[in-house]
Protein backbone atom coordinates (compact mmCIF):
# COMPACT_ATOMS: atom_id res chain seq x y z
CA UNK A 1 0.00 0.00 0.00
CA UNK A 2 1.91 3.04 -1.47
CA UNK A 3 1.46 6.59 0.19
CA UNK A 4 1.77 9.32 -3.12
CA UNK A 5 2.35 12.56 -0.49
CA UNK A 6 5.30 10.31 1.79
CA UNK A 7 8.04 9.07 -0.51
CA UNK A 8 10.65 9.75 2.15
CA UNK A 9 10.07 10.15 5.66
CA UNK A 10 12.61 11.22 8.41
CA UNK A 11 12.77 9.43 11.95
CA UNK A 12 13.15 11.87 14.72
CA UNK A 13 13.86 9.43 17.41
CA UNK A 14 15.58 6.45 18.65
CA UNK A 15 15.41 2.99 20.00
CA UNK A 16 11.37 1.30 20.39
CA UNK A 17 10.08 4.27 19.12
CA UNK A 18 12.35 4.60 15.94
CA UNK A 19 11.99 0.94 15.44
CA UNK A 20 8.12 0.99 15.24
CA UNK A 21 8.15 4.09 13.43
CA UNK A 22 10.22 2.01 10.48
CA UNK A 23 7.80 -1.00 10.79
CA UNK A 24 4.47 1.53 9.86
CA UNK A 25 6.59 3.21 7.26
CA UNK A 26 7.46 -0.32 5.76
CA UNK A 27 4.15 -1.22 5.33
CA UNK A 28 3.18 1.72 3.82
CA UNK A 29 5.80 1.67 0.86
CA UNK A 30 7.58 4.72 2.13
CA UNK A 31 11.47 5.08 2.33
CA UNK A 32 12.63 5.89 6.01
CA UNK A 33 15.83 7.79 7.18
CA UNK A 34 17.02 7.65 10.65
CA UNK A 35 18.42 10.18 12.38
CA UNK A 36 20.67 8.88 15.08
CA UNK A 37 23.10 10.40 18.01
CA UNK A 38 27.05 8.63 17.84
CA UNK A 39 26.06 6.24 20.55
CA UNK A 40 23.25 4.81 18.32
CA UNK A 41 25.29 5.25 14.58
CA UNK A 42 25.38 1.03 15.07
CA UNK A 43 22.00 0.23 16.48
CA UNK A 44 20.08 -2.65 15.63
CA UNK A 45 17.02 -0.84 14.61
CA UNK A 46 19.64 1.17 11.86
CA UNK A 47 21.00 -1.87 10.03
CA UNK A 48 19.96 -1.66 6.42
CA UNK A 49 18.45 1.72 6.67
CA UNK A 50 19.34 5.20 5.55
CA UNK A 51 20.81 7.30 8.36
CA UNK A 52 22.17 10.72 9.75
CA UNK A 53 24.73 11.12 12.09
CA UNK A 54 22.84 14.37 14.16
CA UNK A 55 25.32 14.66 16.85
CA UNK A 56 27.04 13.47 20.04
CA UNK A 57 25.22 11.13 22.52
CA UNK A 58 24.46 14.04 24.32
CA UNK A 59 20.36 14.22 23.86
CA UNK A 60 20.53 18.18 23.90
CA UNK A 61 23.12 17.85 20.64
CA UNK A 62 21.50 15.40 18.90
CA UNK A 63 17.91 14.31 19.76
CA UNK A 64 16.81 17.56 21.07
CA UNK A 65 18.22 20.04 19.00
CA UNK A 66 15.39 20.93 16.54
CA UNK A 67 17.43 22.48 14.01
CA UNK A 68 19.39 19.67 13.37
CA UNK A 69 16.50 17.47 12.49
CA UNK A 70 14.92 19.40 10.22
CA UNK A 71 17.98 20.06 8.78
CA UNK A 72 18.76 16.66 8.55
CA UNK A 73 15.13 15.70 7.01
CA UNK A 74 15.98 18.45 4.61
CA UNK A 75 19.23 17.61 3.41
CA UNK A 76 18.31 13.91 3.11
CA UNK A 77 15.17 14.81 1.05
CA UNK A 78 11.90 13.77 3.13
CA UNK A 79 8.94 15.68 2.78
CA UNK A 80 7.89 14.39 6.16
CA UNK A 81 9.13 14.34 9.98
CA UNK A 82 7.64 11.86 12.95
CA UNK A 83 8.94 12.55 16.15
CA UNK A 84 7.66 9.63 17.65
CA UNK A 85 6.96 9.99 21.48
CA UNK A 86 9.47 11.54 24.42
CA UNK A 87 12.45 14.11 22.91
CA UNK A 88 11.14 16.62 20.78
CA UNK A 89 7.72 15.15 19.94
CA UNK A 90 5.39 17.38 21.72
CA UNK A 91 7.52 20.52 21.11
CA UNK A 92 5.54 23.40 18.98
CA UNK A 93 9.01 24.84 17.44
CA UNK A 94 9.90 21.54 15.93
CA UNK A 95 6.20 21.52 13.99
CA UNK A 96 6.54 25.03 13.16
CA UNK A 97 10.48 24.78 11.78
CA UNK A 98 9.28 21.59 9.76
CA UNK A 99 6.73 23.37 8.04
CA UNK A 100 8.56 26.49 7.64
CA UNK A 101 10.74 24.43 5.43
CA UNK A 102 8.18 22.74 3.80
CA UNK A 103 8.17 19.57 5.71
CA UNK A 104 5.29 17.49 7.14
CA UNK A 105 5.08 17.46 10.59
CA UNK A 106 3.40 14.03 11.73
CA UNK A 107 1.42 15.24 14.23
CA UNK A 108 -0.72 17.75 15.48
CA UNK A 109 -0.56 21.43 14.10
CA UNK A 110 1.70 23.79 15.82
CA UNK A 111 -1.59 25.67 17.22
CA UNK A 112 -3.15 22.89 18.78
CA UNK A 113 0.35 21.49 20.39
CA UNK A 114 1.16 24.81 21.88
CA UNK A 115 -2.50 25.03 23.32
CA UNK A 116 -2.74 21.89 24.84
CA UNK A 117 0.91 21.90 25.66
CA UNK A 118 0.45 24.69 28.24
CA UNK A 119 -2.06 23.02 30.75
CA UNK A 120 -3.87 25.70 31.82
CA UNK A 121 -5.56 26.79 28.07
CA UNK A 122 -5.87 22.95 27.95
CA UNK A 123 -7.89 22.49 31.07
CA UNK A 124 -10.13 25.61 30.14
CA UNK A 125 -10.23 24.11 26.48
CA UNK A 126 -11.62 20.32 28.48
CA UNK A 127 -14.13 22.52 30.87
CA UNK A 128 -15.28 23.92 27.42
CA UNK A 129 -16.13 20.40 25.79
CA UNK A 130 -17.94 19.15 29.16
CA UNK A 131 -15.21 17.54 31.13
CA UNK A 132 -14.52 17.83 34.55
CA UNK A 133 -11.47 19.30 35.31
CA UNK A 134 -9.64 19.51 39.11
CA UNK A 135 -10.37 22.28 40.95
CA UNK A 136 -7.26 24.82 41.74
CA UNK A 137 -5.75 27.49 40.13
CA UNK A 138 -6.84 29.97 37.38
CA UNK A 139 -3.80 29.33 35.49
CA UNK A 140 -0.07 29.91 36.00
CA UNK A 141 0.40 31.42 39.77
CA UNK A 142 1.78 34.60 39.87
CA UNK A 143 3.54 34.80 43.03
CA UNK A 144 3.98 33.46 45.95
CA UNK A 145 0.92 34.95 47.72
CA UNK A 146 -1.21 33.97 44.46
CA UNK A 147 -0.12 30.23 45.62
CA UNK A 148 -1.04 31.07 49.22
CA UNK A 149 -4.16 32.22 48.84
CA UNK A 150 -5.16 29.50 46.31
CA UNK A 151 -4.11 27.18 48.04
CA UNK A 152 -6.09 27.75 51.10
CA UNK A 153 -9.10 28.61 49.20
CA UNK A 154 -9.40 24.66 47.66
CA UNK A 155 -8.04 22.77 50.96
CA UNK A 156 -4.79 20.60 51.81
CA UNK A 157 -3.14 19.00 50.12
CA UNK A 158 -2.29 20.81 47.23
CA UNK A 159 -0.21 19.77 43.93
CA UNK A 160 2.39 22.68 41.91
CA UNK A 161 2.77 21.76 38.24
CA UNK A 162 5.30 22.82 35.85
CA UNK A 163 3.26 24.81 33.12
CA UNK A 164 5.86 23.52 30.30
CA UNK A 165 5.90 19.99 32.14
CA UNK A 166 5.30 16.59 31.89
CA UNK A 167 6.57 13.16 33.16
CA UNK A 168 6.55 13.89 37.20
CA UNK A 169 9.28 16.97 36.19
CA UNK A 170 8.14 20.50 37.99
CA UNK A 171 6.14 18.55 40.87
CA UNK A 172 5.82 19.34 44.30
CA UNK A 173 3.00 18.74 47.04
CA UNK A 174 2.09 20.70 50.03
CA UNK A 175 0.09 19.43 53.04
CA UNK A 176 -0.10 22.14 54.83
CA UNK A 177 -0.28 26.22 54.68
CA UNK A 178 3.27 25.87 55.78
CA UNK A 179 4.78 23.75 53.00
CA UNK A 180 3.25 26.10 50.13
CA UNK A 181 6.39 27.89 50.12
CA UNK A 182 8.98 25.35 49.79
CA UNK A 183 7.35 23.56 47.72
CA UNK A 184 5.75 26.27 44.88
CA UNK A 185 9.55 27.35 45.07
CA UNK A 186 10.95 23.94 44.13
CA UNK A 187 8.31 23.03 41.95
CA UNK A 188 9.30 26.47 39.96
CA UNK A 189 13.24 25.90 40.10
CA UNK A 190 12.57 22.29 38.54
CA UNK A 191 10.34 23.44 36.02
CA UNK A 192 12.93 25.90 34.53
CA UNK A 193 15.76 23.20 34.59
CA UNK A 194 13.68 20.94 33.01
CA UNK A 195 11.60 22.67 30.61
CA UNK A 196 12.72 26.49 30.47
CA UNK A 197 9.79 27.81 31.86
CA UNK A 198 9.88 28.37 35.36
CA UNK A 199 5.47 28.73 36.10
CA UNK A 200 3.70 26.62 37.82
CA UNK A 201 -0.13 26.52 38.65
CA UNK A 202 -1.89 24.41 41.34
CA UNK A 203 -4.34 21.69 41.91
CA UNK A 204 -6.03 19.94 44.33
CA UNK A 205 -4.31 16.71 45.04
CA UNK A 206 -6.92 13.88 44.68
CA UNK A 207 -5.14 10.96 46.68
CA UNK A 208 -6.23 7.37 46.00
CA UNK A 209 -7.15 7.75 42.48
CA UNK A 210 -6.48 5.94 39.37
CA UNK A 211 -4.98 7.21 35.91
CA UNK A 212 -6.78 6.41 32.94
CA UNK A 213 -6.59 7.93 29.91
CA UNK A 214 -8.30 7.89 26.31
CA UNK A 215 -6.96 7.63 22.59
CA UNK A 216 -7.73 10.28 19.96
CA UNK A 217 -7.34 10.40 16.69
CA UNK A 218 -8.54 13.38 14.31
CA UNK A 219 -7.86 13.87 10.47
CA UNK A 220 -7.81 17.47 8.61
CA UNK A 221 -11.03 16.94 7.27
CA UNK A 222 -13.41 16.90 10.64
CA UNK A 223 -13.26 13.95 11.60
CA UNK A 224 -12.22 12.20 15.13
CA UNK A 225 -12.80 9.16 17.04
CA UNK A 226 -11.73 7.63 20.43
CA UNK A 227 -10.28 4.00 20.76
CA UNK A 228 -11.70 3.53 24.05
CA UNK A 229 -9.37 4.38 27.56
CA UNK A 230 -6.89 2.58 28.93
CA UNK A 231 -5.77 2.20 33.20
CA UNK A 232 -2.00 3.06 33.89
CA UNK A 233 -2.26 3.53 37.28
CA UNK A 234 0.56 0.89 38.35
CA UNK A 235 3.41 3.23 38.07
CA UNK A 236 5.95 4.67 40.16
CA UNK A 237 7.30 8.50 40.24
CA UNK A 238 4.42 9.12 37.89
CA UNK A 239 6.06 6.78 35.19
CA UNK A 240 4.13 4.09 34.18
CA UNK A 241 4.87 0.15 34.12
CA UNK A 242 1.65 -1.55 32.86
CA UNK A 243 -1.41 -0.32 31.01
CA UNK A 244 -4.59 -2.31 30.28
CA UNK A 245 -7.74 -1.66 28.53
CA UNK A 246 -10.57 -1.70 29.21
CA UNK A 247 -9.96 -0.02 32.96
CA UNK A 248 -11.46 -2.63 35.52
CA UNK A 249 -13.01 0.05 37.56
CA UNK A 250 -14.83 2.44 35.20
CA UNK A 251 -18.32 3.08 35.45
CA UNK A 252 -19.38 2.25 31.42
CA UNK A 253 -21.83 5.89 31.81
CA UNK A 254 -18.53 8.11 33.21
CA UNK A 255 -16.71 6.53 30.09
CA UNK A 256 -19.15 7.00 27.29
CA UNK A 257 -19.49 10.55 28.64
CA UNK A 258 -16.13 11.12 28.73
CA UNK A 259 -14.95 9.50 25.55
CA UNK A 260 -17.26 11.59 23.58
CA UNK A 261 -16.44 14.90 25.73
CA UNK A 262 -12.77 14.31 24.85
CA UNK A 263 -13.76 14.10 21.20
CA UNK A 264 -15.30 17.05 21.18
CA UNK A 265 -12.74 18.80 22.81
CA UNK A 266 -10.24 17.69 20.07
CA UNK A 267 -12.85 18.98 17.72
CA UNK A 268 -13.41 22.38 19.15
CA UNK A 269 -9.33 23.17 18.32
CA UNK A 270 -8.89 21.59 15.55
CA UNK A 271 -6.40 18.86 16.09
CA UNK A 272 -4.89 16.45 14.01
CA UNK A 273 -3.35 12.97 14.22
CA UNK A 274 -3.06 10.74 17.43
CA UNK A 275 -3.49 12.18 21.01
CA UNK A 276 -4.13 11.01 24.75
CA UNK A 277 -6.22 12.83 27.52
CA UNK A 278 -5.45 12.01 30.40
CA UNK A 279 -7.68 11.39 34.12
CA UNK A 280 -7.39 10.82 37.46
CA UNK A 281 -10.71 9.10 37.94
CA UNK A 282 -11.86 11.07 41.62
CA UNK A 283 -14.01 8.58 43.55
CA UNK A 284 -13.46 10.86 46.88
CA UNK A 285 -16.39 12.33 48.54
CA UNK A 286 -19.08 13.68 46.47
CA UNK A 287 -19.06 11.67 43.27
CA UNK A 288 -20.90 9.16 41.64
CA UNK A 289 -20.17 5.58 43.07
CA UNK A 290 -18.12 4.81 39.86
CA UNK A 291 -16.18 7.47 40.34
CA UNK A 292 -15.83 10.83 37.62
CA UNK A 293 -12.99 11.13 35.34
CA UNK A 294 -11.17 14.29 35.90
CA UNK A 295 -9.10 16.19 33.22
CA UNK A 296 -5.37 16.53 33.51
CA UNK A 297 -3.87 16.68 30.13
CA UNK A 298 -3.45 15.96 26.63
CA UNK A 299 -0.46 14.52 25.77
CA UNK A 300 -0.21 15.89 21.66
CA UNK A 301 1.82 12.28 20.40
CA UNK A 302 1.27 9.11 20.25
CA UNK A 303 1.71 7.02 23.71
CA UNK A 304 4.26 4.86 24.66
CA UNK A 305 1.25 2.16 25.41
CA UNK A 306 -0.73 3.11 22.02
CA UNK A 307 -0.16 -1.11 21.41
CA UNK A 308 -3.05 -1.97 24.23
CA UNK A 309 -5.44 0.32 22.26
CA UNK A 310 -4.14 -1.61 18.89
CA UNK A 311 -4.55 -4.76 19.95
CA UNK A 312 -8.23 -4.22 21.38
CA UNK A 313 -9.45 -2.11 18.88
CA UNK A 314 -7.59 -4.04 15.51
CA UNK A 315 -6.79 -0.39 14.29
CA UNK A 316 -2.68 0.38 13.71
CA UNK A 317 -2.85 3.90 15.03
CA UNK A 318 1.22 4.61 13.59
CA UNK A 319 -0.06 3.87 10.31
CA UNK A 320 -3.35 5.85 10.49
CA UNK A 321 -1.35 8.60 12.17
CA UNK A 322 0.61 8.77 8.64
CA UNK A 323 -2.01 8.60 6.31
CA UNK A 324 -3.99 11.35 8.19
CA UNK A 325 -0.43 13.44 8.16
CA UNK A 326 -0.42 13.06 4.29
CA UNK A 327 -3.97 14.43 4.21
CA UNK A 328 -6.13 11.18 3.87
CA UNK A 329 -8.96 11.23 6.09
CA UNK A 330 -9.61 8.49 8.86
CA UNK A 331 -10.07 5.21 7.41
CA UNK A 332 -12.84 4.15 10.12
CA UNK A 333 -15.89 6.28 11.93
CA UNK A 334 -16.64 6.48 15.16
CA UNK A 335 -19.35 3.35 14.69
CA UNK A 336 -16.77 1.54 13.10
CA UNK A 337 -14.26 0.72 16.34
CA UNK A 338 -14.82 -2.27 17.45
CA UNK A 339 -13.41 -2.59 21.19
CA UNK A 340 -12.63 -6.47 21.71
CA UNK A 341 -11.27 -8.46 24.99
CA UNK A 342 -8.77 -6.96 26.93
CA UNK A 343 -5.53 -6.16 26.65
CA UNK A 344 -2.62 -5.39 29.15
CA UNK A 345 1.25 -3.92 28.42
CA UNK A 346 4.16 -4.35 30.52
CA UNK A 347 7.00 -2.19 29.87
CA UNK A 348 9.97 -4.03 30.62
CA UNK A 349 13.09 -1.79 31.60
CA UNK A 350 16.86 -2.38 32.09
CA UNK A 351 16.40 -1.69 35.45
CA UNK A 352 16.96 -3.07 39.12
CA UNK A 353 13.74 -2.77 40.94
CA UNK A 354 14.87 -4.35 44.08
CA UNK A 355 17.85 -1.47 44.00
CA UNK A 356 15.03 1.46 43.55
CA UNK A 357 14.62 0.90 39.88
CA UNK A 358 18.49 1.73 39.23
CA UNK A 359 19.32 1.86 35.91
CA UNK A 360 21.18 -1.35 34.13
CA UNK A 361 22.77 -0.20 31.13
CA UNK A 362 25.46 -2.67 29.84
CA UNK A 363 25.38 -5.39 26.97
CA UNK A 364 22.57 -7.91 26.18
CA UNK A 365 23.83 -11.20 26.06
CA UNK A 366 20.36 -12.99 25.64
CA UNK A 367 17.25 -11.87 23.77
CA UNK A 368 14.75 -14.92 23.44
CA UNK A 369 10.84 -13.54 22.99
CA UNK A 370 8.16 -15.30 23.91
CA UNK A 371 5.29 -17.70 21.62
CA UNK A 372 3.11 -15.39 19.77
CA UNK A 373 0.22 -17.26 20.92
CA UNK A 374 -1.40 -17.06 17.26
CA UNK A 375 -0.90 -13.23 17.42
CA UNK A 376 -1.93 -12.63 20.96
CA UNK A 377 1.29 -11.85 22.44
CA UNK A 378 3.15 -8.84 21.22
CA UNK A 379 6.84 -7.66 21.86
CA UNK A 380 7.92 -4.44 20.80
CA UNK A 381 11.43 -4.11 20.84
CA UNK A 382 14.80 -2.49 19.33
CA UNK A 383 16.97 -4.63 20.76
CA UNK A 384 18.32 -7.97 20.87
CA UNK A 385 21.17 -10.35 21.90
CA UNK A 386 24.58 -8.25 21.72
CA UNK A 387 23.11 -4.96 21.79
CA UNK A 388 24.46 -2.36 24.42
CA UNK A 389 21.72 -0.48 26.23
CA UNK A 390 23.08 2.70 26.48
CA UNK A 391 23.37 5.13 29.84
CA UNK A 392 22.21 8.34 27.96
CA UNK A 393 18.70 7.47 27.37
CA UNK A 394 15.57 5.89 28.61
CA UNK A 395 15.85 2.59 29.80
CA UNK A 396 12.94 0.89 28.31
CA UNK A 397 13.77 -2.40 26.47
CA UNK A 398 10.88 -3.93 25.24
CA UNK A 399 7.19 -3.74 25.43
CA UNK A 400 5.46 -6.97 26.06
CA UNK A 401 1.42 -6.70 25.32
CA UNK A 402 -1.06 -9.79 24.82
CA UNK A 403 -4.62 -9.92 24.76
CA UNK A 404 -7.55 -11.96 26.46
CA UNK A 405 -10.99 -12.50 26.23
CA UNK A 406 -11.43 -11.31 29.81
CA UNK A 407 -8.66 -9.74 32.42
CA UNK A 408 -8.43 -12.73 33.88
CA UNK A 409 -7.40 -14.38 30.81
CA UNK A 410 -4.99 -11.72 29.33
CA UNK A 411 -3.37 -11.73 33.10
CA UNK A 412 -2.38 -15.43 32.53
CA UNK A 413 -0.86 -15.10 28.59
CA UNK A 414 0.72 -12.38 29.94
CA UNK A 415 2.52 -14.23 32.96
CA UNK A 416 3.17 -16.88 30.11
CA UNK A 417 4.71 -14.41 27.99
CA UNK A 418 6.80 -13.02 30.90
CA UNK A 419 8.12 -16.48 31.45
CA UNK A 420 9.25 -17.34 27.95
CA UNK A 421 10.72 -13.35 27.60
CA UNK A 422 14.56 -14.41 28.48
CA UNK A 423 16.64 -11.07 28.33
CA UNK A 424 20.38 -11.84 30.00
CA UNK A 425 23.16 -9.48 30.69
CA UNK A 426 21.45 -6.66 32.55
CA UNK A 427 18.60 -6.68 35.17
CA UNK A 428 15.04 -6.06 33.65
CA UNK A 429 11.95 -5.38 35.60
CA UNK A 430 10.69 -8.88 34.18
CA UNK A 431 10.73 -10.22 38.23
CA UNK A 432 8.87 -7.03 39.64
CA UNK A 433 6.03 -7.53 36.56
CA UNK A 434 5.73 -11.20 37.61
CA UNK A 435 4.91 -10.51 41.28
CA UNK A 436 2.38 -7.66 40.54
CA UNK A 437 0.66 -9.51 38.07
CA UNK A 438 0.12 -12.61 40.65
CA UNK A 439 -0.80 -10.47 43.44
CA UNK A 440 -4.11 -10.71 44.74
CA UNK A 441 -3.88 -6.66 45.21
CA UNK A 442 -3.96 -6.66 41.27
CA UNK A 443 -5.94 -9.24 40.36
CA UNK A 444 -8.81 -7.58 42.77
CA UNK A 445 -7.60 -4.14 41.64
CA UNK A 446 -7.41 -2.97 45.02
CA UNK A 447 -4.65 -0.41 43.87
CA UNK A 448 -4.37 3.31 43.17
CA UNK A 449 -1.35 5.69 42.04
CA UNK A 450 0.24 5.48 45.21
CA UNK A 451 1.12 1.78 45.43
CA UNK A 452 2.62 -0.56 43.28
CA UNK A 453 0.13 -3.79 43.82
CA UNK A 454 1.93 -6.58 45.19
CA UNK A 455 5.41 -5.28 45.16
Amino acid sequence: MAVATFHRLFVANRGEVAARVLRACDALGITAVVGVSEADADAPWTRGREKVVLGPARAALSYLDPVRLVQAAKQTRCSALHPGWGFLSENPLLAALAEQHGITFVGPPPSAMALMGKKTPAKKTAARAGLSVIDGSDGVLADLASAQAVADRVGYPVLFKAESGGGGRGMRIARSGGEVKGAFEEASAEARAAFGDPRVYLEKLLEGGRHVEIQLMADRHGNAIHVGERDCTVQRNHQKLIEESPSPVLDDAERQRTCAAAVQAIRNIGYVGAGTMEFLLDTGPGNPPGGTLRFMELNARLQVEHPVSEMRSGIDLMKEMILVASGRPLSVRQQDVELDGHTIECRINAEDPREGFRPSPGRITRFDRPDAEGGLVRVDTHAEAGYEVPPFYDSLVAKVIVKGRDRAEAIERMLRALDGLHIEGVHTTIPMHRQVLSSEAFRTHRYDTRTIPGW
